[in-house]
């Protein structure tokens, strides 16, 4: 049987490391263990990195630092899929991938469960909806931007249908690399 792995990417610019609470929570949340990530993330570059910390259900497996670059988001592919789980941040992302790879000519997909919008597949997401955000109380993944978002009040989590989905008047995507991203020039494409 294979080992369970998991990952937290982390943010990393100017030697400063972000957020490292909430992913010190997620990491506790996930395998029980209280792990100060601040043992382990050095960044060894003034750069914008993404730190990827692999671990299992035991210890710090692996710390990996690579330069990132945004990539451009403009497109999205609705797709349907009731059997998707990825409760946890697992190192194999097999079924998201799978995902991924039927966007056709769009830049990303919006992961659609039983009739309501989750995740993309790198992100949490939130829509601008009768003069709110809102992210998906049903999300694939509880992000630790999403998390921070929720807890400074600045989002509210509730079923998004797709019908809000088409209906908003802007996006966001987010996770620990890109923060909060506004969309307001995007297409949708079912």
């Amino acid at each position: 049987m294979e080992e369970i792995k998991y990952f937290e990417t982390i943010k990393c610019d100017d030697y400063e490391i972000f957020n490292l609470d909430y992913h010190n929570k997620r990491i506790a949340n996930t395998i029980g263990l209280n792990i100060k990530l601040q043992e382990y993330v050095y960044p060894a570059s003034s750069d914008l990195l993404r730190c990827k910390v692999i671990y299992n259900n035991d210890e710090i497996l692996d710390v990996e630092y690579f330069t990132y670059k945004k990539r451009e988001i403009k497109s999205f592919k609705l797709i349907n899929d009731d059997k998707i789980s990825y409760s946890k941040k697992y190192l194999n992302r097999d079924a998201l991938d799978k995902l991924f790879e039927k966007r056709d000519a769009c830049d990303e997909v919006i992961i659609i469960k039983n009739n309501i919008v989750t995740d993309t597949s790198i992100a949490n997401i939130a829509i601008y909806y009768e003069n709110t955000w809102i992210t998906s109380k049903n999300c694939l993944l509880k992000g630790t931007t999403r998390d921070r978002l929720i807890n400074d009040k600045i989002l509210i989590e509730k079923d998004i249908t797709v019908e809000m989905l088409k209906e908003a008047t802007k996006i966001a995507l987010m996770n620990a690399m890109i923060d909060f991203d506004i969309k307001e020039d995007y297409s949708l494409k079912t």
